[in-house]
C-alpha cells in the first residue's frame, strides 16, 4: 500500500459511536420482528424463531455495512 493511501485511525470513541449503531441496525428489527408476531399472533414460539431469522439475515449484512461505516480515510 502506497504511504498517501495510509488511513488515519479511528479514535475510541469514533468505533464506540460506530458500534453502537451497527448494533441497532443488527437488533432493533429482530426485537420489532419478535414483538409485532407476539402481539398480533399471540404466539411467542414463532415470534422467537422470525425473530431469529431476521436477526441472522442482519448479522449477514452487518459484514457490508461494518466495511463501510467503520472505516475511515
Amino acid at each position: 500500500m502506497p504511504e498517501d493511501e495510509k488511513f488515519s485511525k479511528l479514535t475510541k470513541r469514533e468505533i464506540m459511536i460506530r458500534g453502537t449503531v451497527i448494533a441497532v441496525i443488527i437488533s432493533v428489527p429482530s426485537l420489532i420482528a419478535f414483538v409485532l408476531v407476539w402481539i398480533f399472533f399471540d404466539d411467542m414460539i414463532l415470534g422467537a424463531i422470525l425473530g431469529a431469522v431476521i436477526h441472522f439475515i442482519a448479522m449477514g449484512f452487518s459484514l457490508k455495512i461494518s466495511k463501510k461505516l467503520l472505516v475511515k480515510k
